[in-house]
């Protein structure tokens, strides 16, 4: 009789599993249905990038993507809808950049380039000097002074081909676009050109930030990028004649900070209104291309997570808001207002979601969470198997996301297939023809079946020494 009690609990609860995963099963089946048959987030994107194109951070551009955006947010009937102000820098590129490479008067070999964001311009006239080479800080260093002073520092260090993981590849070499012109103005370096941040050898020349942060105004050298191909071009002609001279004009020019906003729309949780769950990407686009993988991609997709979830049926137990951010490329100001106030607030974000690695193919997550919670993320995996979502690792979340980080939320970035990400990173390709509908929405979906998740099961805040269990 014990035994068969025993048996009889067993199998009711096995049965109550089955049906709770099946249930789940189902929601995550017509998440994904929803969004592959009746998704925004391709028309969204399109009039976002067709229609307003490049939203660099106190651009016209940004000002109408504000307006855009939060008038779509209001049409989905959401609970709130609300613009958030923040400061952001100003810096204007200016007439196209113009560049060549000097073998001897009169001989010359036009090159691709564009200035790096926050550079100043270059004298009127242009800027024309010698060249030295360097892949390292540290091989500057090892030049001196002597033999770097008035002359242009060319960084030829390109991103590592055999990391299967870009975002690597990225982050191993960025330090010479970033920082660059500080470190070249130490040694009397009149100019910076740096490699593009390109997996592949094109013509394009990829933009993004730089700074001058610590060096005196009167200090401070023009910098710009190079295309792969001219990359390669220039270092081969510098190996054959050390002598060459290149020359480059940019016209660019910081201006006064000015007004702008991070758009933020809501639903109220139906049981814990004061738990928050946001999902967001940034606003704010580079000016080459029209900003459509970095970051329209993120900003469609993060609105369509609000949408799907109502037309799934599902009624949030969380407050769950979708967050544009406003100024992730030059200054990330965005993101730190908006954690800022709702420290002040004292709000409780138990969870956040950025989209900011592209609009391909979804693949998974990555996590920054406590090993409990991170836990429980294996756990849905088999949910996520039958569309072909297979990364579930811990690691970085996104920018903007990053500074409401506590010791018991969970942060969590979108991974897309990243192979062809940097061949659109900060270059005039980023455009709306180099993004395809479907992995749009399989993204769309795929951020939507996990806030879902989180909302229902929660988050377990449990210290950073719980032994996972795989």
């Amino acid at each position: 009789m014990k035994f068969l009690k025993s048996a009889c609990l067993l199998f009711s609860l096995l049965a109550f599993l089955s049906v709770k995963s099946q249930t789940d099963e189902n929601i995550l089946k017509k998440i994904y249905t929803e969004s592959l048959t009746n998704g925004k987030s391709y028309d969204w994107l399109n009039h976002l990038s067709n229609q307003i194109g490049s939203r660099l951070s106190g651009s016209l551009g940004a000002e109408k993507a504000v307006a855009y955006t939060k008038a779509e947010l209001k049409k989905l009937g959401l609970d709130k809808v609300w613009l958030q102000p923040v400061l952001v820098p100003r810096w204007v590129r200016g007439a196209k950049e113009f560049a060549f490479i000097e073998t001897a008067p009169g001989k010359t070999n036009k090159v691709n380039i564009c200035a790096l964001g926050g550079s100043i311009a270059t004298p009127a006239l242009g800027l024309k000097a010698k060249v030295v080479e360097v892949k390292t800080f540290e091989e500057l260093e090892a030049l001196g002074k002597e033999n770097i002073e008035g002359k242009i520092v060319f960084y030829n260090r390109p991103m590592q081909a055999d990391l299967i993981q870009t975002f690597d590849a990225y982050g191993g070499c960025v330090n010479q676009r970033y920082q660059g012109a500080i470190e070249a103005s130490k040694y009397g370096a009149v100019g910076v050109v740096v490699r593009s941040m390109n997996l592949r050898l094109d013509d394009l020349p990829h933009t993004g930030s730089m700074t001058y942060e610590g060096v005196a105004v009167e200090n401070r050298i023009p910098s710009a990028a190079i295309s792969t191909n001219d990359a390669n071009l220039l270092s081969t002609m510098l190996q054959l004649d050390s002598n060459i001279k290149f020359y480059f004009k940019q016209s660019c020019k910081q201006l006064k900070d000015v007004l702008s906003y991070n758009v933020i729309g809501q639903i109220t949780g139906s049981e814990y209104p004061n738990e928050y769950m946001i999902v967001g990407g940034h606003l704010d686009s580079w000016d080459l291309g029209d900003g459509s993988h970095d970051d329209g991609a993120g900003v469609v997709q993060s609105m369509d997570v609000l949408r799907l979830l109502k037309a799934s049926g599902i009624k949030p137990k969380r407050s769950i808001r979708v967050v544009l951010f406003m100024n992730e490329e030059n200054g990330l100001r965005g993101g730190n207002k908006y954690a800022s106030e709702a420290k002040q607030k004292g709000e409780n974000h138990v969870f956040a979601l950025e989209s900011d690695a592209g609009g391909f193919t979804p693949r998974g997550f990555s996590f920054d969470c406590n090993d409990a919670s991170f836990n429980q993320v294996l756990s849905w995996k088999p949910l996520f198997k039958p569309y072909l979502i297979h990364y579930f690792e811990k690691g970085g979340s996104g920018a903007d996301v990053g500074p409401l980080k506590t010791e018991t939320n969970v942060l969590a970035g979108l991974r897309p297939d990243s192979q062809r990400y940097f061949d659109h990173h900060h270059a005039s390709n980023d455009t709306f023809d180099a993004v395809n509908k479907r992995e749009l929405e399989l993204g769309a979906a795929t951020m939507t079946a996990l806030v879902y998740l989180f909302d229902k099961y929660g988050v377990n805040p449990i210290s950073n020494n719980t032994p996972i269990k795989n």
